[in-house]
C-alpha cells in the first residue's frame, strides 16, 4: 500500500515563504513523476508545478519564478518552495505521484493535501 503524507503548510503573510513536503511511502518499484497541485477556496482543483523522474519540470504560470520543485529519491519525497507568497496561493496543496508498484503496474496517488492560507 502506498500513502503520500504532505507537511509544511500553514498561516503566512504575502510576501513571505513556505516550503512544503511530501513523503511517499509502502512498498512500491518506483516513483515515476510527482506533482504539487492547489485548490482555492470555491475553485477546481489546479496543476501547481510537476517534476519527472528524471528532473524536469513545468510550473503553472501564476508561480513561474517564485516556487521551485524537488525531489530527494533516496528518501521518496517532493519538495515545493514557495517564495514571494500572494493571497491568491491560498488554499490546499495537495501531492501527487505517479508510482510503479510492480513492472507492469503503474498507480496515481494523492496526499489528504495540507493547507495554505496567505494574508494580505
Amino acid at each position: 500500500q502506498v500513502q503520500l503524507v504532505e507537511s509544511g503548510g500553514g498561516l503566512v503573510q504575502a510576501g513571505g515563504s513556505l516550503r512544503l513536503s511530501c513523503v511517499v511511502s509502502g512498498t512500491f518499484f518506483r516513483i515515476n513523476s510527482m506533482a504539487w497541485h492547489r485548490q482555492a477556496p470555491g475553485k477546481q482543483r489546479e496543476l501547481v508545478a510537476y517534476i519527472s523522474s528524471g528532473g524536469s519540470t513545468n510550473y503553472a504560470d501564476s508561480v513561474k519564478g517564485r516556487f521551485t520543485i524537488s525531489r530527494d529519491n533516496a528518501k521518496n519525497t517532493v519538495y515545493l518552495q514557495m517564495n514571494s507568497l500572494k493571497p491568491e496561493a491560498t488554499g490546499v496543496y495537495y501531492c501527487a505521484a505517479s508510482v510503479r508498484i510492480i513492472s507492469v503496474i503503474t498507480n496515481d496517488y494523492w496526499g489528504p493535501g495540507t493547507q495554505v492560507t496567505v494574508s494580505s
